[in-house]
Parts: C-alpha cells; sequence; structure tokens
C-alpha cells in the first residue's frame, strides 16, 4: 500500500519508479483522486464549524428576543444538517475508491533493481556448486521419479490436474527435505519455528497482497475463508494491527507448511511431473525489522536459503529480478534456480523478497523506536527456503543413478536413518 502523501509530494518520482516496473503512470489519477476527496473533507469540515458558530448565534438572539434572527439562523443550521450526512457520504465514498486505486499499485522497486519487462532482463549475482557429470544421459524427474514413489497417475485420478500421490521412498525423502530445512531456520539461523493456520480470512490475503488482485490464483472454501498459498500470509499477518516496540525487532519466523494454489495464470506450464502443483509443502521464512534493518536482512535470508543448497550440494545460482519480473508486493527480489540436468536448465526453488513498509500499511503493523512518541511502519521480508517438491526434484535429478536409484544427499541421510540409496520398485 502506498502512502498517498508522498505521491502527492513527488507525483514524476512515483511514476518513474512504476514505469521500472513495466506499469504504467498513475499518479494524475490518484492525486485527483485525492484532491476531491480532500475538497469533500474540507467542506464538511466548514459546514460542521458553521453548524457551530450559528448554534451559538441562535442562543445569543434568542437571549435578545430577536425572534426572526433566530428563526433565520434555525433555518440555515437545519440545511446544514442536511447537506452533512450527503457530504459524510461523499468523503467515504472517494475514500474508499482511494484506498482501491492504492491497493492496485504494485510497490515501487528499490533503486538497484534493473529495469526490465520480463525474466529475460533479470541479472545474475553468482553461481554456485559443481553440475554433475554423468556417464549417461540424465533423465527427468517425472522419468526416474515413479519407480521411487512420484505416482502422477494416482494423484491425477484421485483430484485431477497438478495433484501428485507421493509414496514409500519419495515420500521420506519429501519429509527429510521439509525437516532438514526447518531444523537449520530454527537451529542455525534462530528462526522461531511456527504452525500457523492454513485457512485465513480475507483481510489476512489483503494484507500480504493476494487480494484483490490475484484472487483468482487462490482456493477458497464454502465459509469465505482461504487456502494459503504460501506460509508468507500466516507468519506475516502475526504483527498484523500490532505496535511493536523497537527491543522486540527484528522478529523471524519459519514454518513448514502445505500451500495452495489454484495456478490460473500458469495454464500450460509445467503440467507434466513435479514441478507446478495445487498442492505443494514448502518452509518459508518470514522476518520483521525496522527500515535500517532490512537491506542486511535481505541478503541474511538469501544466504538462509543458498545455504540448502549448499549443503545438498546442488548446484545452484542467485538472480536479482528485473522490475517487471518481480512479484506485487516486492521492492527487490532475488530468485535461487537450482540445477536440472534432465532439462539441462536452471529452475526457479526459492524467491526471497523485502517488501519495505507495503505489505505493513497493508496490515497496519508498527513499531514504536525508543524514546519515540510517534509510531512507524515495520519492514516485512519473505522467502522459501526452500520450496519442498522442488527440490525433491533437484535431488532426483542430480543424485540419480543409472540404474534408476537415486542417491541420498549426505546431509540427509541422518534424516533417513543413514539411508544412502533410494532403490527402484522391481
Amino acid at each position: 500500500m502506498h502512502d498517498i502523501r508522498l505521491i502527492r509530494e513527488n507525483p514524476a518520482a512515483f511514476d518513474a519508479a512504476l514505469a521500472r516496473r513495466g506499469a504504467a503512470p498513475a499518479s494524475d489519477r490518484l492525486v485527483a483522486l485525492d484532491e476531491r476527496r480532500r475538497a469533500t473533507i474540507a467542506e464538511a469540515q466548514a459546514a460542521q464549524t458553521r453548524r457551530n458558530e450559528l448554534s451559538k448565534a441562535i442562543g445569543q438572539a434568542k437571549a435578545q428576543k430577536d425572534e426572526p434572527r433566530a428563526q433565520a439562523l434555525m433555518a440555515e443550521v437545519a440545511a446544514l444538517k442536511a447537506a452533512l450526512p450527503t457530504l459524510e457520504a461523499d468523503e467515504a465514498a472517494l475514500t474508499a475508491e482511494l484506498d482501491t486505486a492504492l491497493a492496485a499499485i504494485p510497490n515501487l522497486p528499490a533503486s538497484d533493481v534493473p529495469p526490465g519487462v520480463d525474466e529475460s532482463g533479470n541479472v545474475l549475482v553468482h553461481a554456485r556448486g559443481t553440475k554433475p557429470d554423468f556417464a549417461f544421459a540424465p533423465r527427468e524427474h517425472d522419468v526416474v521419479g515413479p519407480a521411487i514413489g512420484l505416482d502422477f497417475e494416482t494423484g491425477v485420478a484421485m483430484s485431477g490436474a497438478r495433484f501428485t500421490l507421493v509414496r514409500g521412498p519419495a515420500a521420506r525423502l519429501q519429509r527429510a527435505l521439509g525437516q532438514f530445512m526447518l531444523d537449520r531456520l530454527t537451529r542455525d539461523h534462530g528462526f522461531e519455528e511456527v504452525a500457523p493456520p492454513l485457512l485465513v480470512r480475507d483481510e489476512a490475503v489483503f494484507g500480504t497482497g493476494q487480494l484483490p488482485k490475484f484472487a483468482e490464483d487462490l482456493f477458497r472454501t464454502t465459509d469465505g475463508r482461504w487456502l494459503i498459498p504460501t506460509a508468507e500470509v500466516s507468519l506475516t499477518n502475526i504483527v498484523r494491527e500490532r505496535i511493536l516496540t523497537d527491543g522486540e525487532l527484528p522478529l523471524r519466523f519459519a514454518a513448514l507448511t502445505p500451500c495452495f494454489r489454484s495456478e490460473a495464470g500458469s495454464a500450460g506450464r509445467d503440467t507434466r511431473g513435479y514441478i507446478r502443483q495445487h498442492q505443494f509443502d514448502k518452509v518459508e521464512m518470514v522476518a520483521i525489522v525496522t527500515p535500517d534493518q532490512s537491506e542486511a536482512e535481505h541478503e541474511r535470508m538469501t544466504q538462509c536459503a543458498e545455504g540448502v543448497l549448499d549443503a545438498l550440494q546442488l548446484p545452484f545460482r542467485r538472480m536479482l529480478l528485473c522490475g517487471g519480473d518481480m512479484g506485487f508486493t516486492a521492492a527487490r527480489t532475488y530468485d535461487l534456480e537450482v540445477w536440472l540436468p534432465g532439462q539441462a536448465q536452471y529452475r526457479e526453488i526459492s524467491s526471497i523478497s523485502t517488501c519495505t513498509d507495503f505489505q505493513a500499511r497493508r496490515m497496519n503493523a508498527r513499531y514504536r523506536p525508543e524514546g519515540e512518541k510517534a509510531t512507524r511502519f515495520v519492514h516485512t521480508l519473505n522467502g522459501s527456503s526452500l520450496a519442498v517438491g522442488r527440490t525433491l526434484v533437484a535431488v532426483i535429478e542430480n543424485y540419480q543413478q543409472a540404474d534408476g536409484a537415486v542417491a541420498v544427499p549426505t546431509a540427509l541421510q541422518p534424516y533417513l536413518g543413514g539411508l544412502t540409496l533410494l532403490e527402484p520398485a522391481a
């Protein structure tokens, strides 16, 4: 959510920042709407002030037994009284219209975000890890996976497209991955583990920016709640409508949850395999910080996610997303892309974003700096560490063996009772 005062003070800078996201200028419309709202507020305030003045004048006229004047003043008061509800209704309507317009505009990109309209404008930051060298032609995960428990056919028969039944060795490996990621965040990086609700209300999804613009990408229950598309929604809303103390920050939360996405805007993309599902597990990390902490926190969180890939010995690269490829609430996003030898390309496995105070304004999440009376909006950050299903895909493709088995990364072996190899089913 944007501050209309800042737009009013520097409309050209606001439009220039939107242009770096590939978005159309919006300041003229917003400022004009705000001027109408402010004019209506001023008119209502003037009418109320005049009404108060007239009430005093009526008392004086009656005290002076000037009945004609008192009657004239009372008639003017009656007219103002009749006009005020209309003015108040106009003000409420204009405020709602302005809030709706502001809520539909994405966050402004940070100064170091490169311009660009799509992923072709993203910038490589670094690449790490050694790509595996196979003595055979590496296969994609949907070829290797069924023998160790990725049951695509049963998942589709049970629930429809983009659902997979994971069983046997693959289910154990997926569970191990989630536990391994969560343990690293809580044990090594100071995140507090949370088991959050998977169903949330409208205001929670509005606060993190999925509503109203992206409602079609979500699943809604019959009682009007939303299935979370990511634990970011639940974790970030922990501080909704709260005023924190300076000493409470930073707050760091982590959760391993199922996530649900309708993928309405992804028709035809990754319909085969386990890359893009309606239901998937993800380890999410969220940080709530002061504005001066957010830059360092963004780098810290990105390194937390990179550390998982390093520990699993999966080659990856970090990309700085251009303005046009970032999510709605992000001011800067790093994507981590893992190497998939079966596809012979890098694929996104994590996005880590700083949202500055954009979500905090939508949630009214604030803090009070030490020694100050006024409050300020917190900064929020979120990222996956990692998408568990995509990490499962990466392990299958990078650790596949010629006979169809899948080796277990060393870091995961303690989570699998010392197992070193997932054997294919007979």
